[in-house]
């Protein structure tokens, strides 16, 4: 009896060992994770690379960076897990152009979808496994809002990408005809007496038809797989499975190239509520935050580059010129705003490779949406802030109402000593440099000043012109 017993546990024991050796090789178990900043990655490791929504510049970033430390680590293969409809073209070239300079296994698994870029960046990976359920193909170039390229411009980026398509299929031992006919409709594909493509369509795959063979070898896929365990397991891959992770700057580039009219929408109240208010404040840090992100966001993203980031700047200093050291010049205000808005606006134009030097009005509708939202938004909001916000207690001083009438004086419990009225004739002096706005005493009672004209001096006797909400505007007093 106690034999048995024996031997049960013994099978039993031996069964789970097996279980847990197969699961441990398929990757059964969930995949441990890295992250791309923490440089943790197992020697040998089978690295798996999420590639889901649509293909981006901060995506590019993120699978460059795990591609280092996977070849540092000797890693034994790269797995691109793949979900995208598409993206953009341009990172869809990076992306392949990093794979080709892998010296390890690269796989795509096509998990489900494998949409336009998405398909050309499989080609640049030696392996192509696909879902049960799953489809690539469907290359065709469009603009970044999703309308069809001009008919000329669309030609000479077919004619292109083609080549260069042809080239990175041939290179990874895919057909090559395949991968023109992804992107190109006028391309038909026949082997032998079947026709894969006919002309005037693209072509797209199902999992089914990509693993059909023909004369022995796949059309393009080398199977089909349930899942990226599966994958390793049929494939023959050894070692340690893990998936890499996007850090937060990647999370973040790509959520705030999704909201940026927000952030434009808060630096542009934010700026204005600044200039309306002495000193520098809340407003201001919050205007200068959500310009950084806006910028931030979009050079991770790879939008922009820092030259877009030089003339926001450089129009910002001309506007303050203007407001600080030279107030009546407007020259230097416009030019500054110009350059503002038009560094916000390029700085979310979706620029194509290959496109003539001054791009078709197509690449601006998005941008032109984003920053026509954030602007109306802000009129609006800036218009309640006017009306309102001076009656709101705690939050009178924030912003300027409209001009009162001549002689009217600030009313009991406002600004400065309670109960001192401050009337326009009156005089007093500055008790800080007005450069314009700072302080100054009435009466024995210091008050929020903006000097009108020059720049004033501590020191220097004012007289009132007149009241705008929170604020007594002044002048130099004549003798």
């Amino acid at each position: 009896m106690r034999r048995a017993i024996a031997l049960l546990l013994l099978v039993a024991a031996g069964w789970n060992s097996l279980r847990a050796e197969d699961e441990e090789t398929a990757g059964g178990a969930p995949l441990p994770v890295v992250s791309p900043l923490s440089g943790a990655m197992p020697e040998g490791a089978v690295v798996v690379i999420p590639l889901k929504g649509e293909v981006s510049q901060a995506q590019f970033f993120f699978l460059r960076r795990i591609i280092k430390m996977g070849e540092a680590a000797k890693a034994s293969a790269f797995i691109l897990d793949m979900d995208t409809p598409g993206g953009e073209l341009g990172a869809g070239v990076e992306i392949l152009q990093a794979l080709q300079k892998v010296d390890a296994p690269t796989f795509t698994y096509v998990n489900p979808n494998a949409g336009s870029a998405g398909a050309l960046i499989a080609l640049g990976t030696k392996h192509i496994w696909m879902a049960p359920v799953s489809a690539i193909g469907a290359a065709a170039p469009v603009m970044s809002a999703g309308q069809e390229i001009p008919e000329t411009l669309n030609a000479k980026i077919v004619s292109y990408y083609s080549g260069y398509f042809r080239s990175a299929a041939e290179s990874n031992g895919h057909n090559p005809e395949i991968a023109e006919a992804f992107i190109n409709k006028d391309k038909e594909v026949k082997i032998g007496d079947k026709v894969i493509c006919d002309k005037d369509e693209l072509l797209t795959l199902s999992a089914q038809e990509a693993v059909e063979k023909f004369g022995g070898k796949p059309l393009l896929a080398d199977g089909i797989a349930p899942s990226v365990a599966a994958l390793v397991r049929d494939a023959g891959l050894k070692g340690p499975v893990v998936e890499a992770e996007p850090s937060g700057f990647e999370r973040a580039a790509l959520v705030i190239t999704m909201f940026a009219p927000i952030f434009l929408l808060g630096g542009i109240i934010g700026t204005y509520i600044e200039f309306k208010s002495p000193g520098f404040g809340v407003p201001g840090v919050i205007a200068g935050i959500c310009f950084l992100l806006f910028f931030a966001g979009h050079y991770i993203a790879g939008l922009t580059g820092m030259e877009v980031v030089a003339f926001f700047v450089l129009g910002a200093i001309l506007v303050l010129l203007e407001l600080i050291f030279m107030p009546g010049v407007v020259v230097l205000a416009l030019s500054g705003t110009a350059l503002m808005l038009g560094s916000m606006l390029w700085a979310m134009v979706d620029y194509y490779p290959n496109a003539p030097q001054w791009p078709d009005f197509g690449m601006f509708v998005q941008p032109l949406a984003n920053l026509g939202i954030a602007m109306l938004l802000s009129a609006v909001a800036i218009f309640f802030l006017a009306q309102f916000f001076p009656k709101i207690p705690g939050l009178r001083r924030l912003v300027l109402s409209a001009s009162q009438p001549a002689g009217e004086s600030f009313p009991e419990g406002g600004p400065g000593l309670i109960g001192l009225p401050v009337r326009a004739g009156d005089r007093g002096r500055s008790v800080s440099m007005l450069r314009p706005v700072g302080r100054a005493e009435f009466g024995g009672g210091i008050f929020d000043a903006r000097a009108a004209g020059e720049f004033l001096p501590p020191g220097e006797e004012v007289v009132v012109l007149r009241i705008e909400g929170s604020e007594v505007v002044v002048e130099r007093a004549k003798a």
